[in-house]
This record gives structure tokens, C-alpha cells and sequence, in this order.
């Protein structure tokens, strides 16, 4: 029986997150405005004898890009005019590019389960959105708020070869415009859309397939369904002896499968010509801004936490797909950092990387939790990250308890507080003294006679109760490893 593999390309669009629309001074309002129609102009709207002029700072944003994807920067460049007529399209034709992208020529690497792989980028070029058409009491509507945005659109080689890599792709391609502030690149508000182009050709061969596109693809999870449901699809009408059709499909989330939508246009169909309003320009100006625009890419920050930190790549990850949390995690290990140097703490790498895994773990395993809880976020944080290293030097020092630590990090979430403040004024300070102890170890002998027997008689394993009942006692404030050494002392002192 004959093996298939599937070859894809992703188209995505994004929309730049400037000032101003991309040809008009209108208000970039991301499409999100709460009243249709309010952000317009002549000129987005199409009127007759209205003069497009480009947004610099789109022009910025999407060199950059394209410079964070290893991609060539054309020196010279114009916009074309796409020609279909469809309502949301005010003018009738889209300000677009078509011969000589801005970029082109580029490349990004992704990890997937099977290791790193590099996606070839085709081309990056700058165009103006389309309005947005609502359907309501049977009629439709347009808002044209959203038309003349800014808008990205980039295009791959058919580098990838399954829905898995795709959905990585997506992933770090909204990493990289939210690391560079281009776009917030949220799919659920439209500002980053996806479409998949996609074929199936034997294995071991060269030749492509058919290709189908699946358009207005609005989440990662749909990216992988798309294409795991189109697979299936194709590779069942090619066994059955039928043909693939070149055609534009869309995806039902209610069905979970795609549907035909219309036959696949051709560039020619879109009688594309240069922008006769707009003059060709030079690109030197804006490469030299666009290159001033510094951050760490998220492939780079990847590798150094491996490095520096000693993290888990799990832990790494969750931390890299988080801008603000990363931010906040580096902030407090500067914070502890300092608080070593200024104390002249003499710590050993292996103390210092246990100090530093010990943050991380509270921030992934018990901070994201709370957070998620209450709805609260890593951007406006309620434990600033000065107040959150000083709560980790409390916790390695061993002044609370594992119990005194939990009840401490809520308090520090509902109130802001200081950490210092609130284990003085909540009794938290773990006790280590073992005279203080001693009473409460003696107490609890006391009242579990069968226990204390059951251990002296070789039944170590109820030790652990015997620390519960400890640590109940003293409302979590006992240490519990010098606990442990008390009631073990005192049990066989007296058998």
C-alpha cells in the first residue's frame, strides 16, 4: 500500500500595531473598537480622489520582522494594486506588494518532539486589512474600521511536513512579533490569521500535489485540526482512485472537518499592477531603524536559560512563551543576585543554581496557578519581584515551613505586603528551637500511645504522622526535619 507525506506552506497575516492606519491618519484601533465605523476617512473608505501615503512606522515594524527571520531586505521597493471586488474592499483593489516584497528570503528555527527544524520564509511583504461583514437578521454589514490597517503577510517555502510543526511554527512566529512589540498577535481578535496550503505526494518522490488552501484558520488548536482532518481527506480520495481538486476550503469547528468554499484564484485572476499614487522608494532609512529596534528573540532566550539558569527545557519553555513572566522571573533572580553580593554570602554554584531552581519552581508550579485563579497576570503583578526574591531568600533560608510557605505566598497575593512583615504579624517563623519543640513532641507522645509503640516496634513509616501531628500543633510554624530528630530521640530514649 502506497505511503503518503503531506507538504505544506503557511500563509499568515498580521496586523502591525501602530499609530495609524497604513495609508490615512485614522487611529489604529486593532479592529476592536466598540462601535462600527468610527475610525474612517475618505481615504480608507475609498473615495474618489483621495492620495494614499505609506505608514513609516508600519514599514519599520515589518523590516524588523523580517530581519528577526534572517531574511534579505529589498534596497528598493513599491506597492501594487490587487484587483477584487468583494464589500469589505472599499476601493475596490488592496494596496498591497506583489513583485518585490519587502523582505524575502529568510528562515526561522522551530524545536519540535523530533528536534530543531528550520522553516524557509518565502517573502514578507506590507499591505492594507479589509473591513469586517457581519451577518445579522439576514442581512450583512460592513464596518470599515478595520479596513486600511497595516497589515503583514508572510509566506513559507512548503517546508513542513505535518500539523504538528505548523502549529509550532504559528506559535513562535506570535512569540517573535509580541518579543519586538509588532503586533500583540492575538488569533482570537483577528490580528494574526492563518491559512495552510496544502498537498500529499507518495514519499520518496519530489513532485507536489494539488494544493488546497484552508483559509481563516483562528487558533493554534485549529491549525492542527485543519490539517490532520485535510490528511485524512486527501489521502482517502487519492486510495480511492479520485482526484484532488485545487480549490479554498474553510474550516467548521463545530464539525471539526473543512468545506469547499471556491475554486483557488491564480495571480493573474487579481490583475495586479503598480500603485500609480504611490512612488517607489528607498529602503536604506528604514533598515537603520528598524535594526535600532533591540530585544532578545525567543530562540535566543531559549538557549541562554538552558545555559545560565540550569532549568528543566519544560520549565523553559513555559517561561519563554510568557514575555512578562520571563521578565519577571530575570528580575528576581537579579534581585537575589544582589542580595548575595550585598551580603557577602558565600554561596557555591550548586547553592546559588538551587536558589535559582527553587524561584522557578514557586513561579510555575504555585504563582501561574494562583494567578490563573484570580485573573491576575505576570504584566501588573501583585508580588512585585523584589517582594517575590525576598519570599524565596525566607523560604531557602528556612525561616518558614513548606505550610507556612503557601499560607505566606497568598497572603502576599491578597495584600501586596512585604513577606518580612507578614510572617511577623502572621506568626509564620518556622521554629527551630528544639526546647520550644520539646513540649509539643511531648504532647503528642502523650496522646498517641499505639503510634509511638507501633515505632518503637520497627514501624518507621508512622513517623510521618507523628511529624503531622507536629506540625498541626504548632499551626505549621515546626521545622520539620529538627521535628523529626525530637520525636525520634525522645520515642527511643524511652522504650
Amino acid at each position: 500500500m502506497k505511503e503518503y507525506e503531506a507538504v505544506i506552506g503557511m500563509e499568515v497575516h498580521v496586523e502591525s500595531k501602530t499609530n495609524s492606519k497604513m495609508f490615512c491618519s485614522c487611529i489604529n484601533g486593532k479592529g476592536l473598537e466598540d462601535q462600527p465605523n468610527i475610525n474612517i476617512c475618505p481615504i480608507c473608505t475609498g473615495h474618489p480622489g483621495t492620495l494614499p501615503v505609506p505608514n513609516r512606522e508600519a514599514l519599520v515594524k515589518i523590516t524588523r520582522f523580517g530581519q528577526a527571520l534572517n531574511c534579505q531586505i529589498s534596497d528598493y521597493t513599491w506597492f501594487e494594486r490587487k484587483s477584487y471586488f468583494y464589500p469589505d474592499l472599499p476601493k475596490g483593489y488592496q494596496i498591497t506588494q506583489y513583485e518585490r516584497p519587502l523582505c524575502y528570503e529568510g528562515n526561522i528555527e522551530i524545536l519540535t518532539s523530533k528536534g530543531p527544524k528550520y522553516i524557509r520564509i518565502t517573502r514578507i511583504h506590507m499591505e492594507e486589512d479589509t473591513g469586517k461583514l457581519s451577518h445579522i437578521n439576514g442581512k450583512t454589514v460592513v464596518d470599515y474600521n478595520r479596513a486600511g490597517l497595516p497589515l503583514m503577510e508572510l509566506v513559507t517555502e512548503p517546508d513542513i511536513r505535518n500539523a504538528e510543526e505548523a502549529k509550532i511554527f504559528c506559535e513562535e512566529l506570535q512569540l517573535i512579533l509580541r518579543y519586538l512589540d509588532i503586533s500583540d498577535g492575538d488569533m482570537d481578535k483577528g490580528q494574526m490569521r492563518c491559512e495552510v496550503n496544502i498537498s500529499l505526494r507518495e514519499k520518496g518522490t519530489e513532485a507536489f500535489g494539488t494544493k488546497v488552501e484552508i483559509k481563516n484558520l483562528n487558533s493554534f488548536r485549529v491549525v492542527e485540526q485543519a490539517i490532520e482532518y485535510e490528511i485524512i481527506r486527501q489521502t482517502e480520495v487519492i486510495s480511492q482512485g479520485g482526484e484532488v481538486v485545487q480549490e479554498t476550503r474553510g474550516w467548521d469547528d463545530s464539525k471539526s472537518i473543512t468545506f469547499s468554499q471556491r475554486k483557488k484564484e491564480n495571480a493573474h485572476d487579481y490583475r495586479y499592477f503598480v500603485e500609480p499614487d504611490i512612488p517607489p522608494f528607498e529602503t536604506s532609512a528604514i533598515i537603520t531603524d528598524a535594526a535600532s529596534i533591540t530585544a532578545e528573540l525567543p530562540i535566543a532566550k531559549r538557549k541562554r536559560f538552558l545555559d545560565e539558569y540550569q532549568l528543566a527545557i519544560q520549565q523553559v519553555e513555559i517561561l519563554v512563551r510568557n514575555k512578562a513572566l520571563a521578565d519577571y522571573f530575570e528580575q528576581t533572580i537579579s534581585e537575589l543576585k544582589a542580595w548575595i553580593k550585598a551580603d557577602n554570602k558565600e554561596f557555591t554554584p550548586e547553592e546559588t543554581t538551587k536558589l535559582i531552581k527553587l524561584s522557578a519552581n514557586y513561579i510555575l508550579t504555585e504563582l501561574i496557578k494562583h494567578y490563573s485563579e484570580k485573573g491576575l497576570s505576570f504584566d501588573n503583578s501583585p508580588i512585585s519581584p523584589e517582594n517575590y526574591a525576598e519570599f524565596i531568600k525566607i523560604v531557602f533560608s528556612g525561616e518558614v515551613s513548606s505550610t507556612g510557605a503557601q499560607t505566606l505566598l497568598l497572603q502576599m497575593i491578597e495584600t501586596g505586603s512585604d513577606p518580612s512583615d507578614i510572617v511577623e504579624s502572621q506568626g509564620l517563623k518556622q521554629v527551630s528551637d528544639t526546647n520550644a519543640l520539646q513540649g509539643i513532641v511531648d504532647q503528642v507522645i502523650t496522646e498517641n500511645p499505639k503510634v509511638v509503640l507501633d515505632y518503637q516496634n520497627g514501624n518507621e513509616n508512622v513517623l510521618q504522622f507523628l511529624i503531622g501531628q507536629v506540625m498541626r500543633y504548632s499551626k505549621g510554624s515546626a521545622n520539620p526535619q529538627i521535628a523529626k530528630q525530637i520525636l525520634h530521640d525522645t520515642i527511643t530514649q524511652n522504650k
